[in-house]
């Protein structure tokens, strides 16, 4: 691993500049109800998680006898907060980094993610999807027609995305790094077999609050904290609208009602800032709704006659 008193963004490399919109977004094995989660309104000490991050993707790595990491870029939070990590574990020279914008309202986060995966120090591409997307729903049947339709659109380009991410691991013998965080594993607010697929979860046990605070360890620039965090599909779109409730109030919910199974109502009584009793209700019924995101595929068990 490298110097565990250095930073991956080392001072005056890392890009200091407003983004003119929004970030898409887009471990130590993910458990739904962890022995040691911490408190309802706790958090991990983000030194602490640092390290123990960085000597999981290095054991990780070491153990696939792989060459390094492949991590898709957004210019966000979460994938950036994972390629820091990354080349602070292995080194810049074994972490490549793709952007992969399909839309106009990409573009700016692109380029985000362009300086910031220079500022790291990685190798990087940026292929810009929207060609092959369109040829894709050339092709598809017309019965699946993706116009006006943003949901199955946003689903189809996250697994192009991650198509790309397996053939650039493959052609360098290199695992997928995802960057998914434990608030939207929960919530199953991720496209399965796109940003839900990856060799290593970095990020799969902590909130995403917790990533906030390990950002400010890692200083990454502030305008990627600051940044509302979005899917990125369409304008003005939010994680907060989607999911019905900002992060810190999500946070709050999922540690209460999944690591202490505490029921709405509790919940609700104990989470006074934006989480009445319906809210969290449809919170807890999304991650129930969405454990077939967090499992193997189900397969006949036993041995036949």
């Amino acid at each position: 691993m490298g110097d565990p008193r250095s930073t991956a963004f080392e001072s005056g490399t890392a890009p200091d500049r407003s983004a003119a919109s929004t970030s898409s977004e887009e471990d130590p094995p993910i458990r739904d109800a962890p022995d040691d989660a911490v408190g309802p309104f706790d958090a991990p000490d983000p030194v602490a998680e640092r390290e123990r991050i960085r000597a999981f993707i290095d054991d990780r790595v070491a153990a696939a006898n792989a060459d390094g990491v492949v991590v898709n870029m957004s210019g966000g939070l979460d994938s950036t907060v994972t390629a820091a990590l990354a080349v602070e574990a292995l080194g810049a020279g074994r972490v490549y980094g793709l952007i992969l914008p399909c839309n106009k309202i990409g573009a700016p986060h692109a380029r985000d993610a362009e300086a910031l995966a220079d500022a790291l120090g990685i190798e990087h591409d940026t292929v810009h999807l929207q060609p092959l997307f369109a040829q894709f729903g050339a092709v598809a049947p017309d019965r699946f027609d993706l116009h006006d339709e943003p949901v199955r659109s946003g689903n189809a380009i996250a697994r192009l995305r991650m198509t790309l991410a397996y053939l650039a691991a493959n052609a360098t013998n290199r695992l997928v790094c995802g960057t998914t965080n434990r608030s939207e594993h929960l919530l199953g607010y991720v496209t399965k077999h796109g940003d839900g697929a990856a060799d290593l979860l970095p990020l799969g046990h902590l909130y995403k609050t917790d990533v906030r605070a390990l950002a400010d360890e890692l200083d990454v620039p502030e305008f990627v904290v600051e940044k509302p965090p979005t899917a990125g599909f369409l304008p003005g779109q939010r994680d907060a609208d989607d999911l019905g409730a900002p992060y810190e109030v999500i946070d709050a919910v999922l540690r209460l009602g999944v690591d202490r199974a505490l029921d709405a109502e509790a919940i609700a009584e104990r989470v006074s800032d934006g989480a009445d009793e319906e809210t969290v209700a449809d919170l807890l019924a999304r991650h129930r709704a969405s454990a077939h995101k967090r499992t193997l595929p189900p397969m006949p068990t036993g041995r036949g006659n």
